[in-house]
């Protein structure tokens, strides 16, 4: 059986990642994805935490943010293509010109 400090160790190194993709990237599509894995890094946790201390509430709080997150993707996805359609990019320098 997996450690839980294997899986604490995974998501900690995912959330990472996401958080060097937030500070470093500029197109808002790699931006969003990085948001994405942060969270699911978070979830990855949880879960890890909950199956850690049999406790079933760490696995339905992880289903509640999911759904969230599938709400959250089309929101933020249909922003995208909205500011894609006007500005012609997504590159997230070039949106602060809208700004004034």
């Amino acid at each position: 059986m997996v450690q839980t400090e294997a899986f604490v160790m995974l998501s900690a190194v995912l959330f990472i990642l996401g958080a060097m993709g937030v500070l470093l990237r500029r197109n808002a599509i790699l931006l969003f994805m990085s948001v994405e894995l942060m969270l699911n890094a978070g979830n990855l946790a949880l879960v890890a935490f909950a199956r850690h201390w049999n406790q079933m509430e760490g696995h339905l709080v992880v289903f509640f943010v999911m759904a969230v997150a599938a709400a959250e993707v089309a929101v933020g996805l249909a922003l995208i293509v909205a500011i894609f359609r006007t500005k012609q990019s997504i590159n997230i320098d070039e949106l602060h010109q809208m700004e004034g």
